[in-house]
């Protein structure tokens, strides 16, 4: 069977898929399950600052010392990019209200879990020759005022 045949063959390529996932097939009219009005209203968005800091580095590194400090996301370009590419997901996650449910208890990355105050999470840089570690702190702050 050719491709072409095979995409458009009854109970075969995106007619299966969408008939599969419970979609509605190509043509067919859809209703809206609920109405905006029915639907519950979202809880107010929370803000947060995110500071990032150079917990733990080798006195060797090249990139980061220990204790050097960035703001997120004004400093985001003064990080390496290895670096970086770690921390992305977790300060994307800790940015808009999510957190991650380990706690590293017993160690020194032991972290702060408050979603009304100060959260922190620890990301260690892929460098294997870094042995750096990056302590994220995000605090929960006042929206910005509207002009």
């Amino acid at each position: 069977m050719k491709r072409r045949e095979f995409v458009g063959h009854a109970g075969c390529g995106l007619a299966a898929f969408a008939a599969a996932a419970g979609l509605p097939a190509f043509g067919d009219s859809v209703q809206a399950s609920a109405s905006p009005k029915n639907q519950p209203a979202l809880p107010p968005r929370k803000f947060y600052r995110i500071d990032l800091e150079i917990f733990e580095a080798r006195a060797d590194t090249w990139c980061h010392k220990k204790g050097d400090q960035f703001a997120y996301p004004q400093d985001w370009g003064k990080i390496c990019p290895w670096l970086r590419g770690s921390l992305n997901d977790f300060v994307r996650i800790l940015e808009f209200g999510g957190t991650l449910p380990w706690r590293y208890e017993g160690t020194p990355y032991e972290k702060v879990i408050d979603p009304d105050g100060v959260t922190t999470e620890y990301v260690r840089c892929p460098d294997p020759t870094a042995d750096l570690v990056v302590k994220i702190t995000r605090t929960r702050i006042e929206p910005p005022s509207k002009k």
